[in-house]
């Protein structure tokens, strides 16, 4: 009954047909179908279901846990979480509230919402510390991570973050039935828009059609919104962090036309003197999937030197 309401809300509230968009319902039902086709499991935290798949949870070797960006859920890091689970390091990635398999609840998309989130699993399956991956809006929220629980964070690697820019924030952050619609309507081009996070989009000619899975999902356009809403400027924790020791690292795509480095390098200067920086050529905004052979060589490096 609760999924015929919805798709009947849609049906009438939506300028694109129910049956291409946002008509599944992340139910019971919807977290045993997706059981049944991944190797993943889900927790319940405090803000609803999380879907995370781990590996190699016996290992001595150190935890690394991957958090992904904007809207792309932990597929995006499948590359990584393979490469940690084949040199034997402990490794979690997750889908964060809005995005993939885990819930859409109805809550502000704050920094803090999904900070808390990687805390619990954290918490959950019992890692105490851990070197945290944020790719692109997935740096907010390690940044935030550091801030709240610093005891948690034993080292900082930023791919593509988006963290370092200047936020005003609004004072109204709420999305109504209107902005929904119309951010609806532009899921075609959201999706064909995929590509340009790439240097050489054509290496990977089925990106677009994997991400018109999550356009399925019922509430995603409302958490993407809520999210941009909800941006606010992280300098005070930037500040923080550089004044726990904590080791950072950056790194960028040479040819990243999303987050374009010139825009915010000075700020970054300023707010983290001492991260050791890397850019990878070849690559756009994902240097981690489109030179992932130079992008390992360092990361593994870097890696292995934080946890001895």
């Amino acid at each position: 009954m609760k999924k015929i309401l919805l798709l009947s809300i849609l049906f009438t509230s939506c300028q694109v047909g129910v049956n291409d968009y946002e008509y599944v319902v992340k139910d019971e039902a919807f977290r045993d179908e997706v059981l049944n086709k991944t190797n993943g499991q889900y927790v319940e935290l405090s803000d609803g279901y999380t879907y995370f798949e781990e590996a190699n949870q016996d290992s001595n070797f150190g935890n690394v846990v991957l958090v992904h960006g904007y809207s792309i859920p932990s597929y995006i890091m499948k590359t990584t979480f393979n490469s940690l689970k084949d040199k034997g390091y402990r490794v979690v990635m997750m889908d964060l509230f809005g995005r993939g398999f885990s819930d859409n609840p109805d809550l502000p998309q704050t920094d803090y919402l999904r900070a808390n989130q990687v805390i619990e699993l954290m918490e959950y399956r019992g890692i105490e510390n851990a070197a945290l991956v944020g790719l692109s809006n997935g740096g907010r929220i390690i940044s935030k991570i550091a801030d709240l629980d610093p005891n948690k964070v034993n080292s900082l690697f930023y791919i593509a973050s988006v963290g370092f820019f200047e936020h005003t924030e609004l004072s109204d952050k709420s999305v109504s039935q209107e902005e929904i619609n119309k951010f609806i309507e532009g899921y075609p081009e959201l999706s064909q828009g995929q590509k340009n996070d790439f240097f050489n989009p054509e290496k990977f000619p089925d990106w677009s059609k994997k991400y018109n899975e999550l356009l399925t999902h019922y509430g995603f356009a409302k958490a993407l919104i809520s999210t941009t809403k909800n941006l606010v400027s992280l300098d005070d924790s930037h500040y923080r962090i550089h004044s726990l020791g904590i080791p950072i690292f950056t790194f960028w795509g040479r040819h990243d036309s999303v987050v374009v480095y010139d825009d915010f390098k000075e700020r970054l200067e300023e707010m983290l003197p001492n991260r050791k920086e890397f850019f990878i050529e070849k690559s756009g905004h994902l240097p981690h999937m489109e030179n992932q052979d130079d992008f390992e060589e360092i990361f593994f490096k870097h890696l292995e030197i934080v946890f001895n």
